[in-house]
This record gives structure tokens, C-alpha cells and sequence, in this order.
């Protein structure tokens, strides 16, 4: 089993359950040659027991509700006023913007799990396409710019999922809210960390459980859409 990074150094705030605290210790080789996720993880949990710098089921619960009780406590103490707040004018003829608006608290809060798909044109003129975390780009990139019209909200390279249909890049990255599985039968599908459903982004399957597919038209894009999951715990 091949370690993911310092468990000690790193943050806990991407795995939402010591299970996934166990699977990033997991590589797809050992699914491979395994053929069973829970397994793997009783494997990787035997480590703790020896040699190592893995956390103890007792550590990371301990240190997961410190990091809980200090974000509960920025969150008290710095409220943001939410991104598209005031410029309603500038984005509400945009169908796309529009959608995001409406899901940007519930995202933040942690009551909603969205992912976007667009498909576009980049300035280069190529075609590219990014299965999009919603919760990941709300906390990492300014929106005020996408509300207010001055940029437009596009795929990148670091998205869940990304790809360039032109020069043919191809790249995949978990977040803090989902993890990239792909099937070779149910194709690609995202887990939800924080209550460990699976999300099918196939058209011609169901999304999954609890979760719910809707398609955008916007004339700025090729093609646009949601995936909405609602989760079973709050942020």
C-alpha cells in the first residue's frame, strides 16, 4: 500500500469519515488485485497498528472534531457576504449564472453537493469539457467575477474531471467533496465524501441516489449540466 502523503501535516477536511481517510492509502492497483474496496482498507488499517505515520481510527476522529470546532468558529466569526449578492442585474439573462445563484448557499452550507458539466470553446477556439465541483470553485475561485459578468465560468485542467477534445489532455483530481471513479462498466461516476453516495453522470442512467439531473440551455455554452446531490450532513 503506497501512502497518499504525511497524515499528520496534511489537513482532515477533505475526508469526510476515517474511511476515506482510508482510501486515499489506497491505490488502484490494490483494487486491482484485491477486487474488494473493504479489503483494501482493513489492510491499510492494519498498518496503523505498526511502522507508520497513519492515524488510528481514535486519532483522526479526535482530530477531525478539532478542525470541525475551528472552521465552526471562522465561519462564526468571518461571514462572507455571498457572491452574487447585489448584482442580480448583471447575470439574471444568464441561464447558467442564474442556476448557480440559486445553489450557491445551500453548496456553502454543505446541504447540497453540485457538480457542472459544460462543454465550450476555450479562448483558443478548442473544444474542452470539465465535470465541475461547484462546492471546490465557490471556495477557491472568486465568483463575484462570474456574477458581475467580468469573466466567464470556464472548465480548467484541475476540475474533477477535464477534458481537451483539440489537443486531446485528459486529467482527473479528487476534491475536498468528491472522489473520480472510473468504471469500466457504469463509466465515470463520482463518490460523495461526505456520504459516500455515487453519482452516475451517464445520460442514459439514473444520477443515483438522492441526487437529480437537470439540463441547462445557454447560449454561451455547447452544452451545460447540473448534477445536484443532496447530502445527508451539514457541513
Amino acid at each position: 500500500m503506497a501512502a497518499a502523503g504525511s497524515s499528520h501535516a496534511d489537513s482532515l477536511d477533505q475526508f469526510a469519515e476515517f474511511e476515506d481517510y482510508l482510501d486515499s492509502y489506497v491505490q488502484p492497483v490494490d483494487l486491482y488485485y484485491l477486487e474488494d474496496e473493504e479489503l483494501a482498507r482493513q489492510l491499510v488499517e492494519l498498518d496503523v497498528k505498526g511502522p507508520g505515520d497513519l492515524l488510528s481510527r481514535g486519532e483522526f476522529e479526535r482530530l477531525k472534531n478539532d478542525e470541525t470546532q475551528r472552521a465552526a468558529k471562522i465561519r462564526n466569526t468571518s461571514t462572507k457576504p455571498l457572491a452574487h449578492t447585489g448584482v442580480q442585474a448583471s447575470y439574471k439573462d444568464f441561464p447558467l449564472l442564474v442556476e448557480l445563484a440559486q445553489r450557491e448557499e445551500l453548496v456553502l452550507s454543505g446541504r447540497l453537493a453540485t457538480i457542472v458539466f459544460i462543454r465550450t470553446r476555450n479562448r483558443k477556439g478548442q473544444e474542452v469539457s470539465a465535470y465541475i465541483d461547484l462546492g471546490h470553485r465557490l471556495k477557491t475561485d472568486s465568483f463575484e467575477e462570474y456574477f458581475a459578468r467580468r469573466k466567464l465560468f470556464q472548465p480548467r485542467p484541475s476540475d474533477l474531471s477535464f477534458y481537451n477534445a483539440d489537443t486531446g489532455l485528459c486529467s482527473s483530481n479528487a476534491t475536498t467533496n468528491f472522489q473520480v471513479i472510473a468504471d469500466s462498466e457504469k463509466g465515470l461516476q463520482f463518490k460523495c465524501k461526505r456520504d459516500r453516495k455515487l453519482i452516475n453522470v451517464s445520460p442514459d442512467a439514473p444520477p443515483g441516489h438522492s441526487s437529480f439531473r437537470k439540463v441547462i440551455e445557454d447560449p454561451q455554452y455547447t452544452q451545460v449540466v447540473l448534477y445536484d446531490h443532496v447530502t445527508r450532513r451539514k457541513a
